[in-house]
């Protein structure tokens, strides 16, 4: 997005990919700037934002200096990343003066407006006609019904071979250390021929993978009691396994991600193995010792969890397992954060990220008692990581010699940067093929030979 800046990756696993903006400007068309900070739920608020200014006329600019107005989409899922909000807002002040606010730091509007009184308007997440208010309000449009035609596919932010496809808001759990249930309020899942309208759209228009996300994906329906939608000349069920089935039939990778370990992930694991759906679960663990899950207000089953580990790879042995964990949370002693390294010892996670806990204004955890302190945290997140990285370098060395197919990202002089069914973008990752790749293109799906390994990435020759 050139200037405008977003979180960096140190803040969250989960980083919403940079904007790809190209929108051409017709003369004396009103343009708006967008900086999307966050996870890559707050990524497809943005573009629905976006989507919506461009059926109004608006023209999309990747810089400050080009836009009449710009939005920024905040974050506010930790501490620090709230800090690196406040600043992205600033930034946007200082380098174009006229910024409308919104996202999951819009809850906070006087957090915001304390810092910086002279942005136009502070909006909430998910709340899209008042954004949309605010800029008409700021950048009055001026449609042409001849010119200003709707993109099929709406407005994306990432590249043109995948899109994330977002199925509910919110959030039924009530882990003490995250404020998210808060400031997006209790689960809604959208229905279900919804959800497969637009991906069947996206596909149509040329994504090749689908990022199924939510606060909590395995939870999907759940509020709607799992009603049926009319779909195909028939009916679907509004369930993550039903919903993961049909998807599955549209011809395009599927990715999940967010899936909370309850049982019924399992009926999850024979699309895997047949192929409808990509053998790759993201799922926040988050710990592994008992009274710290206790502690964080979450399931406290790590044993079973094995089991339940053990069975998905019997029934899919290629599957890959992502997860994220948080150390030094309040109490965590010693004796429970060994647990944690004996726990990943014998669950070989393919792909892990961490945190190092802080508090969030508003968690329930800010009040419990024994805080970590900060160099015991970095010891602890060091040694996490140090583990992680050789669990991750030894899988990935099993690997090489091996056929598989992979997803081309991006093609430049050098190379073709690609991702196995393995990697998700920009948070796992890559397969190089830095020979024959000049006929290649973003969105090819790809035989290559795995060459050569190192802690995360893979380097290989097509087939």
């Amino acid at each position: 997005m050139g200037a405008m800046s977003q979180n960096p990756p140190s803040l969250r696993p989960d980083l919403a990919p940079r904007l790809i903006l190209d929108s051409p400007r017709r003369e004396g068309q009103p343009t708006i700037g967008m900086v999307s900070l966050g996870c890559p739920k707050a990524l497809v608020d943005s573009e629905r934002i976006l989507t919506r200014l461009r059926a109004e006329g608006y023209a999309i600019s990747p810089d400050y200096a080009g836009a009449d107005a710009v939005i920024v989409n905040t974050c506010g899922f930790l501490d620090s990343a709230k800090a690196e909000s406040l600043d992205a807002i600033g930034e946007a002040l200082r380098e174009n003066g006229r910024v409308i606010v919104t996202g999951c730091l819009g809850a906070e509007p006087e957090y915001i407006t304390g810092a910086h009184p002279k942005v136009m308007a502070v909006t909430g997440p998910h709340q899209y006609e008042q954004v949309l208010d605010a800029v008409h309000q700021a950048v009055p449009p001026a449609p042409d019904p001849f010119i200003d035609l709707l993109p099929a596919s709406g407005v994306t932010l990432t590249p043109r071979h995948y899109s994330y496809l977002k199925i509910s808001e919110g959030c039924n759990h009530k882990c003490k250390f995250c404020i998210i249930p808060d400031m997006r309020g209790r689960l809604v899942s959208r229905p279900a021929h919804a959800v497969l309208r637009e991906a069947e759209k996206l596909v149509e228009a040329g994504v090749r993978e689908l990022l199924v996300i939510s606060q909590d994906t395995s939870a999907y329906g759940v509020d709607r009691k799992h009603d049926l939608s009319p779909w195909k000349g028939g009916e679907v069920r509004a369930h993550v396994t039903d919903l993961a089935r049909e998807l599955g039939r549209l011809g395009a990778w599927v990715r999940l991600h967010y899936v909370y370990p309850y049982p019924h992930v399992r009926d999850l694991i024979p699309l895997m193995a047949e192929g409808l759906v990509l053998p790759y679960l993201d799922i926040p663990f988050q710990h592994a010792h008992p009274d710290v899950l206790r502690r964080m207000a979450r399931p406290a089953a790590a044993a079973r969890t094995l089991d339940e580990i053990a069975a998905w790879r019997a029934a899919c042995p290629d599957i890959t397992l992502r997860s994220t964990f948080i150390v030094g949370y309040p109490g965590e002693t010693e004796a429970e954060f060994q647990t944690l390294l004996d726990w990943l010892d014998e669950a070989q996670l393919d792909r892990v990220g961490c945190f190092q806990y802080e508090n969030v204004a508003g968690a329930r955890s800010n009040l419990l008692p024994d805080h970590v302190p900060a160099e015991v945290k970095q010891d602890r997140w060091d040694r996490f990581m140090e583990k992680a990285q050789a669990i991750s370098a030894a899988k990935l060395e099993a690997k090489v010699g091996r056929v598989m197919p992979v997803i081309v990202d991006s093609v430049d002089e050098e190379g073709a940067t690609c991702r196995t069914m393995a990697d998700a973008p920009e948070i796992d990752g890559n397969l190089f093929i830095d020979e024959g790749f000049e006929a290649l293109k973003p969105g090819d799906i790809v035989n290559v030979t795995v060459e050569e390994a190192s802690e995360y990435d893979l380097w290989g020759s097509l087939n």
